[in-house]
């Protein structure tokens, strides 16, 4: 059975993909590739969250892709217009005409004998199976088949509607509906002034507070420098602002918690009414990025709970009853539709089941080489964005890196880069520097981090600009290989040779 054979795979065509396509194509033209999309259709998580208030919580000079500037005003935008951007840039760039929709990667297996990758497809007319000499995951690290919903006691007896924001019902009506939306991540701040404004009231229900920051979802500094200066120029301005100012904040935060923790208390005290219950409700034990800082774009949180459209009670769930919630308190929320924003299922490598010679690969005893190669899995890489930043600052300089290192390859003639954890002074850490449920549920199963450089993954633009970007491919953690050649001989030759 023939096969198809791409010099590059991409698996997901996403935010991530269609970047990395893009710098393929531009960077190392002369290499063939494909992109491998599970779903039916290009977006990745902006295709398939379609909750309402669905948006970034990073600026769009970040979030969007430095090669083709964000042009809409506002700089916090809704999931639609994202989606938007991506599938525009697809097209404009050619990037559509390369992707594979409805084929979901479901293994891969790397032969040293052929310097290849064999990659088993699942597609919609059957099994299907491509070669690769480099493979590229654009996937992310959480998984497409459902959220994480916890097994609510109770559960069954609830005559309302139980969701999660993940598998969001398209005929969902909750208008004149009380509303609980269980958590209070990035998810439960956006779905909650969303949905206040058609709901009876909506209720955000927390077992603990998370930190929550504003900020203007129009920037108008980014205005007057898109009028006054030439578009490139000022985007690029706008990206190394924000970029600066990201990474000012994170530092303050873990250097300096508790002047951070007062900054960010004083300005949710500012938005809400005097007599609010800030400590209980929005100040946490732990101190900033820690967990992740959810940011609410024109304090539209805040103003739903002013408002009296919104509140939040924070305390534990006992059980379910037929009408709501009953707390381990005694108290009762009513609901007629409960939201279970209770975080993510991570799943490392999109669930590929990866080979190296015929020999599983255990992903949670693997490190990761400078944040996207994993030790002992030759000519591959996958895509990881920041957790305390923009995704797509770091996942362009992981797409730059990854032609930098093809190019090396084809100067040099090598067709195997591998990248092997030698040093057993290096410690295993947990891949993302979070402490959220929905991580530590995962660090068992997860690739690691180790302890020092190479193998630590910085959440820093300007280190990884320079080390990703600007330093030598070479050092001793990546091992480069040729493929030996095989020398035909002679029955004749092979009995002289004997004698």
């Amino acid at each position: 059975m023939s096969r198809e054979h791409f010099d590059v795979l991409i698996v997901g065509a996403g935010l991530s993909g269609v970047g990395a396509a893009y710098r393929l194509q531009t960077e190392c033209p002369g290499k063939s590739y494909k992109i491998l999309e599970g779903r039916p259709s290009l977006g990745g998580t902006w295709d398939l969250f379609r909750y309402p208030g669905i948006r970034s919580d990073s600026d769009m000079y970040t979030l969007g892709y430095p090669f083709r500037p964000w042009k809409e005003a506002k700089a916090i935008a809704d999931g639609p217009s994202i989606l938007k951007y991506i599938r525009d840039t697809a097209e404009e760039c050619g990037i559509d005409r390369h992707i594979r929709f409805s084929q979901r990667v479901k293994s891969a297996a790397w032969s040293t004998e052929e310097s290849l990758w064999l990659v088993e497809v699942e597609g919609p007319e059957g099994k299907l199976s491509y070669t690769c000499s480099f493979l590229y995951l654009c996937s992310g690290y959480y998984s497409y088949a459902g959220g994480n919903m916890p097994a609510y006691a109770g559960a069954e007896t609830f005559k309302g509607s139980l969701i999660h924001p993940q598998e969001w019902p398209k005929d969902l009506d909750y208008t004149g509906k009380n509303v609980v939306v269980i958590g209070s991540g990035a998810t439960a701040v956006t779905l909650i002034p969303a949905m206040a404004p058609r709901a009876k009231h909506v209720t955000m229900l927390q077992r603990s507070p998370t930190y929550v920051t504003s900020m203007p979802s129009q920037d108008r500094m980014a205005d007057r420098l898109r009028n006054a200066l030439p578009e490139k120029f000022a985007h690029n301005l706008l990206r190394w602002r924000n970029v600066l100012f990201g990474i000012a904040f994170y530092q303050l935060a873990r250097r300096a918690p508790n002047f951070a923790k007062r900054g960010i208390m004083r300005q949710v005290m500012a938005n809400l009414p005097k007599d609010f219950d800030v400590k209980t409700h929005f100040e946490p034990s732990y101190s900033p990025w820690s967990q992740r800082v959810c940011l609410v774009p024109d304090g539209d949180l805040f103003e739903a709970i002013k408002q009296g459209q919104a509140s939040v009670v924070t305390d534990h769930i006992d059980t379910f009853v037929e009408d709501g919630i009953r707390l381990t308190s005694g108290k009762i929320i009513q609901a007629d539709i409960v939201v279970s924003a209770t975080g993510l299922k991570l799943i490392p490598c999109g669930g590929i089941q990866l080979k190296v010679d015929g020999t599983a690969i255990d992903l949670g005893k693997t490190f990761v080489y400078k944040g996207l190669m994993l030790s002992g899995i030759p000519n591959m890489a996958m895509c990881l964005g920041y957790t305390n930043a923009s995704w797509t600052l770091r996942a362009d300089l992981a797409s730059l890196f990854v032609c930098r290192l093809l190019k090396h390859m084809g100067r040099n003639g090598y067709q195997k880069c591998v990248a092997e954890c030698d040093d057993n002074t290096v410690e295993p850490r947990p891949l993302l520097d979070l402490k959220s449920g929905y991580v530590t549920r995962a660090t068992a199963y997860m690739p690691k981090q180790g302890s020092k450089a190479p193998w630590y993954l910085r959440q820093n633009f300007i280190l990884d600009l320079i080390t990703m970007r600007y330093q030598g491919i070479r050092d001793k953690a990546i091992r480069f290989s040729r493929k030996p050649v095989k020398v035909e001989r002679s029955v004749g030759a092979q009995n002289a040779r004997a004698a």
